[in-house]
C-alpha cells in the first residue's frame, strides 16, 4: 500500500483508535508495582502515542503532499538526474517515462490517454524543470489527428510533489471522465511545482540577479509544450490552475501576462508573495515590483487585461476568506471573475478536491481548442 493511499491512513487510525481503547481496558490490570507491569504501561503508552502520531503524519502528508511515497519519506529515491540534450534542432522537451491512467483500459492510449513525465528546457530563463503532462484518449484518435488541444498548467502549492496532483488530487482522472461525459473538453494537463528551482520557494517570480520563474512559466513552458505537443500556442488555448501558492502563481501569471494565458484558477490562493527563509529576497529592495506583484495592489492601480479568473475560499477554515471578497469586489471589466465560496473548509486537499470538478469544467469552458 503506497504511503499516500486511503487504505493506508485508515489502517493507522483503527490502530490507534484500537490501542487507545486497548490502554484504557487493561490500564488497572497494570497497575501493579513490579517491573512487568511499569513496562507493560510504558509500552502501550508509546504504542498508542506512535500510531496517533503516524494517523496524523499521514494525513498532513496526503492533504499537503509532502512525501510521494514510502521511499521518498525515507530519502531511499535513487533515480539519476536526466540528461537535456539541447542539440542544434531546439528540442525543448524530453520525455524520460511514461505511465497509464487509472481508468478502466488506461493502459490503451485511445481510451485512457496517457502520462508523460518529461523534462522541459529553458532556454530563456536558463532553468531546466520537470513535468507531468496528461494528454486525454481524443489526443490518440484518428478523427482528432489534425486537431490542436488547449492546454492547462497545474501547480501544486509550496513544497508540494507533482506526483501529488496525480495520485492524491487525481486531475488526470478527473479530466478524463469529465470529457467523456461531455462536461469538459479535451484538455492536455501539464502538471508540477511551482518550486521549479530546487528548494526555494520562487512565488513564480522572475527574482532580480536570481531564477527566472515567470519566464519559464510565460515563455519556455508555453513554448516546448506547444512544439512537441499538438497544444495550440495563443493565449486564448492556455490556461492555469493552482492551489495554495500555485493558486498565487496562477492568477498572477495571467494577469501580468494575458499574452501567454487567457484563464486562472486558484483555489485557495493568496494574493501577495510573502518573504520568509523559503523565498529569500524575492523583490531585490525595490517597492515597485514588490507592488507589482501584489494583486490587491494590481486591480487599484493597474487596467485589467482580458482574462478569466476563478477564485475559492470558504466562509469558515480558510485564512484567504475576506482577501478573496476584496478581490472579487475589485476586478473590472474587461477581465471577469467567478469564485467558490465553500461554507468550512480548510487549505487541504479535501477541501480542493471538493473544488476540483468544477474548477476543471470552469477552466474548460473559458480554453479554445
Amino acid at each position: 500500500m503506497g504511503l499516500t493511499s486511503m487504505a493506508v491512513l485508515l489502517l493507522a487510525i483503527a490502530a490507534a483508535v484500537v490501542l487507545f481503547a486497548l490502554t484504557i481496558w487493561l490500564w488497572p490490570r497494570l497497575g501493579k508495582r513490579s517491573v512487568g507491569s511499569i513496562l507493560g504501561r510504558v509500552g502501550m503508552m508509546l504504542a498508542t502515542q506512535l500510531t496517533l502520531f503516524a494517523a496524523i503524519g499521514l494525513w498532513a502528508n496526503q492533504s499537503f503532499g509532502f512525501y510521494g511515497s514510502w521511499a521518498d519519506l525515507f530519502g531511499q529515491v535513487k533515480e539519476e538526474g536526466v540528461v537535456v540534450d539541447h542539440s542544434a534542432s531546439g528540442k525543448r522537451v524530453q520525455v524520460v517515462n511514461t505511465q497509464a491512467v487509472k481508468v478502466p483500459r488506461g493502459n490503451v492510449p485511445r481510451v485512457g490517454g496517457k502520462i508523460e513525465k518529461i523534462q522541459v528546457a529553458g532556454v530563456e530563463s536558463k532553468i531546466n524543470g520537470p513535468a507531468y503532462v496528461y494528454l486525454p484518449p481524443e489526443y490518440f484518435q484518428p478523427e482528432y489527428a489534425n486537431r490542436k488541444f488547449p492546454a492547462s498548467v497545474v501547480l501544486t502549492g509550496y513544497p508540494g510533489t507533482a506526483e501529488a496532483l496525480i495520485k492524491g488530487l487525481d486531475y488526470p482522472v478527473r479530466a478524463h471522465k469529465l470529457s467523456k461525459d461531455k462536461k469538459m473538453q479535451p484538455t492536455v494537463l501539464v502538471m508540477m511545482r511551482p518550486s521549479i528551482v530546487g528548494q526555494r520557494d520562487t512565488e513564480c517570480m522572475d527574482i532580480p540577479k536570481g531564477p527566472q520563474a515567470e519566464t519559464f512559466f510565460t515563455k519556455d513552458l508555453r513554448k516546448a509544450v506547444s512544439q512537441h505537443y499538438r497544444v495550440g500556442d495563443k493565449a486564448a488555448n492556455w490556461g492555469m490552475i493552482g492551489d495554495s501558492t500555485g493558486g498565487y502563481c496562477a492568477l498572477k501569471i495571467a494577469m501580468r501576462h494575458p499574452d501567454a494565458y487567457s484563464a486562472a484558477a486558484a483555489l485557495s490562493g493568496y494574493y501577495k508573495a510573502p518573504q520568509d527563509p523559503t523565498t529569500g529576497s524575492l523583490f531585490g529592495g525595490s517597492k515597485q515590483l514588490e507592488n507589482e506583484n501584489d494583486l490587491l495592489w494590481r486591480l487599484k492601480h493597474k487596467d485589467m487585461p482580458p482574462v478569466s479568473l476563478l477564485v475559492t475560499t470558504s466562509k469558515q477554515g480558510e485564512h484567504n476568506y475576506k482577501d478573496t471578497l476584496k478581490f472579487i469586489e475589485s476586478v473590472k471589466a474587461p477581465a471577469r471573475v467567478s469564485s467558490i465560496i465553500l461554507d468550512t473548509g480548510g487549505h487541504n486537499f479535501n477541501t480542493w478536491r471538493r473544488e476540483l470538478n468544477p474548477t476543471l469544467k470552469w477552466m474548460g469552458s473559458r480554453l479554445s481548442a
